[in-house]
């Protein structure tokens, strides 16, 4: 059964902060959860990403209005 996921709002946020919010709570979630990034910052299209690969997390991301949305599953 899947759970809600975990969700960070990190609209009007400049990177890094996204980022590092993001970093801290995957911390907090065990292997194999879902995380929700809210960001508007058009950077954080270049870095959530670039963090996931890096830390080997599974990330896909889609736009709704001025909103970018990542799921992060953590790995």
């Amino acid at each position: 059964m899947a759970t809600d996921p975990a969700r960070i709002d990190a609209r009007g946020l400049k990177c890094p902060l996204p980022v590092l919010k993001l970093e801290k709570r995957l911390e907090q979630l065990a292997p194999g959860a879902t995380l929700e990034v809210l960001a508007t910052d058009p950077m954080a299209k270049i870095d959530i990403p670039l963090y996931c690969r890096q830390h080997g997390h599974d990330c896909t991301m889609r736009e709704e209005g001025n909103v970018l949305i990542f799921n992060v599953l953590r790995g």
